[in-house]
């Protein structure tokens, strides 16, 4: 007897795959905080890389892409707009990856992004609703360590 279309593989993960929710969620969340931070001409995952970067005073691209969950070729763009904007100065350093830093440029513009980024939150999270928003709330540490273990 032939699988009606309710029950085909296809239909069923067309419908029901967390991956391709999870990941339509993570777009029109930070397509929310990139359209509130443009007029400040920076994304949210570069404003992610600045605050990090804030934190550990001298970042290393290696370091950057293990605790933001980036590829190399991410970080290295990102950074490379950035630097191009003067807001991170490369740390003079022998080897081929080049530590990096925050500058007084790159200070003002978290500081300045903090009202954009405070409106975005908000919208994010009435989009999201209180369950999710407190689900995601949790410490993602085993969570995202979770996602490289079988």
């Amino acid at each position: 007897m032939a699988e009606t279309k309710a029950n085909t593989i296809d239909t069923q993960i067309d419908g029901s795959c967390l991956a391709a929710k999870a990941r339509l969620v993570s777009r029109a969340v930070s397509s929310i905080y990139d359209e509130e931070l443009r007029p400040l001409g920076i994304k949210v995952s570069q404003l992610n890389i600045l605050v990090l970067t804030y934190h550990l005073g001298i970042a290393r691209p290696a370091v950057v892409c293990e605790m933001l969950h980036l590829d190399t070729s991410t970080v290295s763009r990102n950074v490379e707009r950035m630097r191009a904007k003067g807001w991170l100065e490369v740390v003079p350093e022998a080897g081929r990856a080049q530590p990096f830093r925050l500058t007084r440029a790159g200070e003002d513009v978290i500081k300045k992004a903090e009202p954009a980024w405070k409106a975005a939150q908000e919208r994010a999270q009435q989009l999201l609703g209180d369950d999710l928003v407190q689900a995601l709330s949790k410490p993602l540490g085993e969570l995202c360590a979770g996602g490289s273990q079988r």
